[in-house]
């Protein structure tokens, strides 16, 4: 097996500056082009900034949101990057963008939803149902988000019977001092 070079782009983003959160991403995946890797992983809900909350329930900013996504997919010739952000068909989701050579390759959808202490996500988001293994450069890796990584029958464990060699798991909280 040859190198697999994974970069943790571990980017402060500001909820609701969709324009910044989109520069800095696309700075970052220059700088993880650089430094020679195959795959970077930005933070859960990179482009809208982690919790969005009630922003997503303007139709406005989901859009928005995925056009700067957009912005960011076509940055990534010569790299693959996996990007936070709201996807949306009939319902929202938290996702998890697989971008790679200018295009989307796929999306993931965050499964488990917390819904405790200062985490709301169950009244934002629709639970996502699939698992899917993405080869990138020659190697099988499971993209999941967050709380997805903490269940024993979760998403990772399907993931790696589907034969995912690595799993990256994007994921945010809420900053508080002395955490």
């Amino acid at each position: 097996m040859h190198a697999f070079r994974v970069a943790l782009a571990q980017i402060n983003t500001t909820v609701g500056d969709l324009d910044s959160n989109t520069a800095k991403t696309i700075d970052y995946i220059g700088k993880a082009k650089s430094a020679g890797a195959n795959l970077v992983a930005f933070p859960e809900l990179t482009i809208t900034g982690y919790p969005p909350e009630d922003l997503v329930f303007k139709r406005q900013f989901i859009t928005e949101n995925l056009a700067a996504l957009d912005h960011v997919v076509k940055a990534t010739r010569g790299i693959t990057a996996v990007i936070g952000f709201v996807d949306a068909d009939e319902d929202i989701y938290n996702a998890a963008a697989i971008a790679h050579q200018g295009k989307l390759a796929g999306t993931y959808h965050k499964m488990y939803l917390p819904n405790y202490s200062v985490f709301d996500e169950e009244r934002y988001f629709r639970a996502g149902n699939e698992t899917p293994v993405f080869v990138i450069d020659g190697v099988r890796v499971g993209i999941n988000v967050c709380e997805d990584l903490w269940y024993a029958l979760g998403p990772t464990v399907l993931q790696a019977e589907a034969g995912a060699e690595v799993i990256v798991n994007i994921n945010a909280s809420p900053f508080s001092a002395g955490k």
